[in-house]
């Protein structure tokens, strides 16, 4: 009687440490959490690729306004620079908090 009660100690010990041996490879697994990490990835390139976009797309559009037209007199001319130094730094921060309202949301 004691050898079996024994051997039934033994077996289930070695069954317990089976399960939770087989439990910690399941849980470390790559192929659980792999698609979400190439996801995020994927989801950050394409947002740095569009901030990219837009601010080169903005300076682009700041560099032709701030040549003088040729119909400008000097004095015309640098009062609209100055407005468009202003309105140009407005957008780029208009498009830094959307880019940012868009990564956290």
């Amino acid at each position: 009687m004691k050898s079996m009660l024994k051997k039934i100690g033994v077996l289930s010990m070695i069954g317990l440490m089976q399960v939770g041996l087989n439990a910690t490879v399941i849980e470390a697994s790559p192929a659980q959490h792999e698609p979400q990490r190439f996801e995020q990835r994927d989801n950050r390139h394409h947002q740095d690729q569009e901030r990219d976009r837009i601010i080169k797309a903005e300076k682009e559009r700041h560099e032709r306004e701030m040549k003088r037209r040729p119909h400008e007199s000097k004095r015309e001319w640098r009062e609209r620079q100055k407005h468009e130094k202003e309105r140009h730094e407005k957008a780029i921060h208009d498009i830094a908090v959307l880019l940012i309202a868009r990564a956290n949301g």
